[in-house]
């Protein structure tokens, strides 16, 4: 993989090949970190006030100090002009800083970085699997957008050695929570159905946007607990995400769905897509 030329570090560009953190920072040392990703398209990041709510709320709640959203955005900006991009897929990240060998925090001040790539597309459907593990749902990180990604990494390359090009975990109640990178939302007898927040999902800023899109096109849906068996009878499914939008699912556990063919699901892309035109900042 060719990495992006350039790259914003604590309030300057850097070549990327220049680029460091230090060893101690506890972000690379325990994961003690947070992180926001957004999609930027004809040069403007897409819902750049809503992920920077969400980070502002992460860092509060890690005590993370969290930049005020003048700098956020202006250091996506001139990220992506530094590597000649005008679709991207931004990733901010903040860090508590240089700390001890351990999970003790020192005093030095955040990191904070703001990466960007080109942004690709997905295939028109998606495939998922089931994960062996679970989400906690009364984690000290549930809610919080955390660079503590280690089970998400493990759940997501087992899908991918099983050919599924996502993973979905229950709570340790078994009701569906989530995907390593996503929402998940059904369809059972016309009606969509998601996690509510309390299942320990993230509070994906696309999720909400499906619910509010939902709304305004008198589209039922209902945030409920759902049990990980659902999955085994839902007539259609789909998953949300910030670089995925509205995904259908053609395949869950080896058992076909239908896909970008689902009738509900084109409903729910076609609101989203009516709800967001024309913004930069729904």
């Amino acid at each position: 993989m060719k990495l992006p030329s350039h790259t914003w570090i604590n309030g300057r560009i850097t070549t990327t090949a220049e680029a460091r953190i230090s060893p101690y920072d506890h972000g690379f040392l325990v994961g003690d970190g947070v992180f926001e990703t957004l999609v930027a398209r004809n040069g403007r990041p897409f819902t750049p006030t809503r992920h920077w709510r969400r980070l502002v709320a992460s860092c509060q709640a890690m005590n993370i100090t969290a930049p005020e959203f003048d700098e956020y955005l202006n250091a996506m900006l001139a990220t992506m002009e530094a590597n000649g991009l005008k679709d991207a897929r931004i990733r901010v990240t903040l860090t508590s800083g240089d700390g001890p060998l351990g999970s003790d925090r020192g005093e030095a001040q955040a990191t904070m970085i703001v990466a960007a790539t080109e942004l690709k597309p997905w295939p028109a459907t998606e495939t998922v699997m089931t994960a062996p593990w679970t989400r906690n749902e009364r984690s000290a990180l549930t809610g919080i957008k955390s660079t503590s990604y280690g089970d998400n990494v493990r759940a997501l390359a087992l899908a991918h050695g099983e050919g599924a090009g996502e993973a979905l975990l229950a709570n340790t109640r078994d009701d569906l929570c989530e995907g390593t990178g996503t929402n998940i939302f059904i369809v059972t007898a016309g009606v969509v159905k998601t996690p509510p927040l309390s299942s320990g999902c993230l509070a994906g800023v696309t999720r909400a946007l499906v619910l509010e899109a939902c709304a305004a096109a008198g589209i039922a849906v209902e945030e409920i607990a759902l049990p990980i068996e659902a999955l085994k009878t839902c007539e259609e499914a789909f998953l949300t995400s910030s670089t995925r939008d509205v995904h259908p699912l053609s395949c869950i556990d080896q058992r076909d769905m239908p896909g970008v063919a689902g009738a509900v699901t084109q409903r729910v892309a076609q609101a989203f897509q009516d709800f967001v035109a024309g913004r930069d900042d729904p």
